[in-house]
């Protein structure tokens, strides 16, 4: 029998959101705006399935590059190599400016 392989498998414990009521998927997080050379964090929220980078890229940092449509462009270092991501903002946090 052949194991399933799908983009989200290995992801139970990293793909789970805690459970507060009335706070599930707040509108405040599609309407979040982000400039040119933002740094942001790669949050994934569980919840919504469009958007999403891979698992992989959860809690990693990188930099707004430029906009697609209602998404983003993040130049990412993964490795020594140099990638970019297409992510909608539900799944971006602003880092804090320290």
């Amino acid at each position: 029998m052949q194991r399933s392989r799908g983009t989200r498998s290995k992801t139970r414990k990293k793909l789970t959101s805690v459970k507060r009521p009335g706070r599930s998927n707040p509108i405040t997080k599609k309407l979040q705006r982000f400039q040119e050379d933002d740094l942001v964090h790669i949050i994934i929220d569980p919840s919504v399935h469009k958007g999403q980078p891979h698992p992989r890229f959860h809690g990693k940092t990188g930099k707004i590059i430029g906009a697609k449509g209602r998404a983003y462009v993040l130049g990412i270092n993964d490795k020594n190599k140099a990638k970019e991501l297409i992510v909608r903002p539900e799944h971006l946090k602003l880092q804090d400016p320290e």
